[in-house]
C-alpha cells in the first residue's frame, strides 16, 4: 500500500492560458487526493493561492500523463482546453520531447508543441447527440436547441467537446449581462450535468469572439474548450468555415475542427507565473 502525500507544504506551479489560470499539482510520485473544501480554499483569491482551477497531474496506464481537474466550487470536471496545454509545456519540457499524450475524464488527447513555443491540443472529435451533450430532453439537431432564456439570445447551440457546452450567438457580447445569465443558465434543468455557458459573435467566417461563462468558476478570461465549441457551432450553422482565430477576452486561440478525422485542433500560448508551496491553510478541513 502506497502512502498518501500531505497537500500542506506541497510545491505548485501557478500557471495560465490566455488568463485562464491553474495551480498545478505534481501527483505522479504518490497518490494525491484532495478534497471539496481544500479545492476551494486553495481556489480562494483572498484566502489561497487563487485560480479558476486546481490541476492534478497522475500516473496513467493510457497515456503519458493523467490530468484531473477541479473547478473552484470544488467539483471534479472532464476536460479543460488551457490546463492541458498548460501540462503539456510543462511535461514535454522535462522531457525535451515535442509530443505527447494527456488522459482526462473527458478522454485522451494528443499534444504537441512547435517551434515557437505554442501547444497544441488535439481535442478529439465533437459530439452532438443530445444524450451525448447530455441534455435531459430529446432534440433532433443541437444546433438550435429550444431554451427559454430572453428574446435578446434566441435559441442556442448545444455541443460536447469533453464537457457540455451551450453557446448563443449575438451581435454584441456587451449586450447581454453574462454574469447574470450565466449562473441562472448553467443549472437549467436541460443540462444535467451543467452546462458552460458562452456569447458567441461571428466577425468574419474566419473570426469569431466569445464570452464565457465556466461552470463552477464563472466567468472567465479563456475557455479553451468553448473556443473549440463556439468554432464547431459556427460552422455547423454555416456562419463560418472551419478554421477560426477564436478571441476571448484574455486573447487568441486558433481553432481547426479538421473535416477528413472529424477532430478540434487548439492551438496557444502557455504562461508560467511563480512556483510556491500549498499553504496550511489550504488543508484545514472543513474550512
Amino acid at each position: 500500500m502506497r502512502l498518501m502525500i500531505p497537500l500542506a507544504g506541497m510545491p505548485f506551479w501557478k500557471m495560465n492560458g490566455l488568463g485562464n489560470d491553474f495551480v498545478v499539482l505534481d501527483g505522479r510520485a504518490a497518490p494525491l487526493e484532495v478534497t471539496r473544501d481544500q479545492v476551494r480554499l486553495i481556489a480562494d483569491r483572498r484566502a489561497g493561492i487563487g485560480c479558476d482551477q486546481l490541476i492534478v497531474m497522475a500516473p496513467s496506464q493510457a497515456a503519458d500523463i493523467r490530468m484531473r481537474i477541479w473547478n473552484r466550487d470544488g467539483e471534479e470536471v472532464e476536460s479543460c482546453g488551457n490546463a492541458s496545454r498548460c501540462v503539456a509545456d510543462l511535461v514535454l519540457g522535462e522531457t525535451r520531447r515535442r509530443a505527447m499524450t494527456i488522459e482526462t475524464l473527458g478522454g485522451l488527447l494528443q499534444c504537441s508543441r512547435d517551434g515557437s513555443g505554442m501547444i497544441t491540443i488535439d481535442m478529439g472529435s465533437p459530439r452532438f447527440r443530445w444524450d451525448e451533450i447530455p441534455l435531459s430532453e430529446p432534440f433532433p439537431d443541437t444546433r438550435a436547441i429550444e431554451l427559454e432564456a430572453g428574446p435578446l439570445l434566441g435559441s442556442p447551440s448545444a455541443v460536447n467537446v469533453g464537457n457540455p457546452h451551450c453557446l448563443f450567438f449575438v451581435d454584441d457580447l456587451d449586450s447581454i449581462d453574462l454574469a447574470a445569465v450565466g449562473p441562472v443558465l448553467e443549472r437549467h434543468p436541460l443540462f444535467p450535468e451543467r452546462a458552460n455557458i458562452s456569447l458567441v459573435r461571428v466577425i468574419s467566417p474566419e473570426h469569431i469572439a466569445l464570452k464565457v461563462w465556466e461552470r463552477g468558476a464563472g466567468l472567465t478570461r479563456a475557455c479553451g474548450t468553448a473556443a473549440c465549441a463556439g468554432a464547431v457551432a459556427a460552422a455547423r450553422n454555416e456562419l463560418t468555415g472551419r478554421q477560426v482565430t477564436a478571441t476571448l477576452p484574455g486573447g487568441d486561440l486558433a481553432i481547426d475542427w479538421r473535416a477528413d478525422d472529424d477532430h478540434i485542433l487548439m492551438r496557444g500560448p502557455v504562461a508560467y507565473e511563480w512556483r510556491g508551496v500549498v499553504p496550511e491553510l489550504a488543508t484545514e478541513p472543513g474550512r
